[in-house]
C-alpha cells in the first residue's frame, strides 16, 4: 500500500515541482491578471497567460501530454506555430478587418510606417554585438515591428528554439504600448507640436480599394517574395473586404476565423515556454533588446514626422503624436495618437490620419519579415 502511495506521489505535479515552475506559474497569473484587471491587450494576453500555466504544470517526462512531446495534442497544435501557419492566417483576418482609405487618402504617410522599421534593423545590429547569431539576431529584432504574427513567423523560419520568449515579447511590449509611447511622445514633441491640426483626408473612392490589395501584393512581393505568405493573405483579405461581392467570406475571416487562430496561438505560445527553456540568460537579452526596438521604432516615427515638416508648407504640417503609429500595432496605437491629440486639444482628433502609418506599419514589418528572411533564411 505504501509502495503505491509513493509511485502515485511521485506522479504528481507536487513531487516534480520545481522552483522555475513557480516562477512561471506567477508570470502567467500577472498576465491574466494584467488582460483582466487592466485591461491590457485581453485577447492576446489571457491565451497567453492561460497557457503559461499550462505549459508549467511539472509532470513526468513521457506521458506524451507535453507540448514538446511528439504526438501530444499540444505537440500537434504547436505545430502551427513551429511551421508558421498561424501567423498568416491571423494575417487573413487583419486584411479583412482594415480599411486602407486613410493611407490612400494620403500616401505620404507611408513613409513614416517605413521609417518605423529602423526599430528592426538596429535591434539587428545591436543583437550581433551582444553575441546572437545572425539568426537569432534577425529573430530578435523583428520584435520591433510590435507585430506579434510577424515575430512568430519570422522567429519560426529563423531559429524555432527562440518562439517562446520572442512571441512573448512581442505580444507584451505590444500590450504595454499605452504605458510605452506616451512618455516617449512628450518628450520628442514640443506642445506647438501637439497642437497641429491636420486637413481632413480626402474621400477615397470604392475602385481606389479595389486596386490596392492588387497592386501593394505586385509591389511588394516582387520586392522580397519570401513576404508572400504574410503579405499575400494580407492582401488577399482585404480584397474580400472591398470586393463588395465576398461579405460573407470577409466576415467570416475578421471575425470567426481570427478569433480560433488567435486562442490557439496565445494558448500553444504560452504553453511553449516551459521553465527549462524559458528561464534563461538569452530570454531577458530578448526581452531586454526587444524593450529597445520598440524604443527605437516608435522614436524613428516621431522624428520622422518632424523631419518631414521641415519640407512641408504650414498648412500641410503633420502632428507628430502619429509617428508612434508607424509601428504595426493596430489599432492599439493609434488610439494612442488620438488620445494624446485630445489631451492637449478636446478638438483635435487624430485617429483617422494616424490609421495611415499604422496601416502602412502593418505592411513595412511583413516587408522587413521578408527582407530579412531573403538575407538569413
Amino acid at each position: 500500500m505504501s509502495q503505491t502511495f509513493k509511485d502515485f506521489w511521485e506522479f504528481t505535479g507536487f513531487y516534480n515541482c520545481e522552483w522555475a515552475n513557480i516562477i512561471m506559474l506567477c508570470v502567467g497569473m500577472f498576465f491574466v491578471w494584467l488582460a483582466i484587471k487592466k485591461n491590457f491587450e485581453p485577447l492576446l494576453l489571457v491565451p497567453i497567460g492561460f497557457g503559461m500555466l499550462i505549459g508549467n504544470i511539472p509532470f513526468q517526462p513521457g506521458m506524451e501530454i507535453g507540448i514538446y512531446e511528439e504526438g501530444s495534442v499540444l505537440n500537434i497544435l504547436y505545430n502551427g506555430v513551429e511551421r508558421g501557419w498561424y501567423p498568416p492566417l491571423i494575417f487573413l483576418g487583419i486584411g479583412a478587418m482594415t480599411d486602407f482609405s486613410a493611407l490612400l487618402a494620403n500616401p505620404k504617410l507611408m513613409i513614416i510606417g517605413a521609417c518605423a522599421q529602423f526599430g528592426i534593423f538596429g535591434a539587428y545590429m545591436l543583437s550581433l554585438l551582444l553575441g546572437f547569431d545572425p539568426l537569432s539576431a534577425g529573430c530578435v529584432a523583428i520584435i520591433g515591428g510590435a507585430d506579434g504574427p510577424t515575430a512568430i513567423f519570422t522567429t519560426s523560419k529563423l531559429n524555432p528554439d527562440l518562439l517562446g520568449a520572442v512571441a512573448v515579447s512581442a505580444y507584451s511590449y505590444m500590450a504595454l504600448i499605452p504605458l510605452i509611447q506616451p512618455p516617449l511622445m512628450r518628450l520628442l514633441t514640443t506642445k506647438k507640436e501637439r497642437l497641429i491640426k491636420m486637413k481632413p483626408a480626402r474621400i477615397v473612392s470604392q475602385n481606389e480599394k479595389i486596386i490596392f490589395p492588387i497592386v501593394g501584393l505586385i509591389l511588394t512581393c516582387f520586392v522580397v517574395p519570401s513576404g508572400i505568405p504574410l503579405l499575400g493573405m494580407l492582401f488577399f483579405g482585404n480584397l474580400l473586404r472591398e470586393s463588395g461581392v465576398t461579405s460573407r467570406l470577409a466576415k467570416t475571416a475578421s471575425n470567426a476565423m481570427t478569433d480560433i487562430v488567435t486562442i490557439l496561438l496565445g494558448l500553444t505560445v504560452g504553453a511553449s515556454t516551459q521553465a527549462d527553456k524559458f528561464l534563461t540568460v538569452d530570454t531577458l537579452k530578448i526581452f531586454g533588446l526587444g524593450f529597445l526596438a520598440f524604443i527605437i521604432a516608435s522614436t524613428a516615427g516621431v522624428l520622422s514626422v518632424k523631419i518631414f515638416n521641415l519640407v512641408l508648407r504650414p498648412n500641410k504640417k503633420i502632428n507628430p503624436l502619429i509617428g508612434n503609429a508607424g509601428v504595426s500595432a493596430v489599432p492599439m496605437a493609434a488610439r494612442i495618437s488620438n488620445n494624446l491629440g485630445l489631451e492637449y486639444d478636446p478638438s483635435n482628433y487624430l485617429l483617422m490620419h494616424a490609421m495611415g502609418p499604422n496601416v502602412a506599419g502593418v505592411i513595412g514589418s511583413a516587408v522587413a519579415a521578408g527582407v530579412l528572411l531573403s538575407f538569413l533564411g
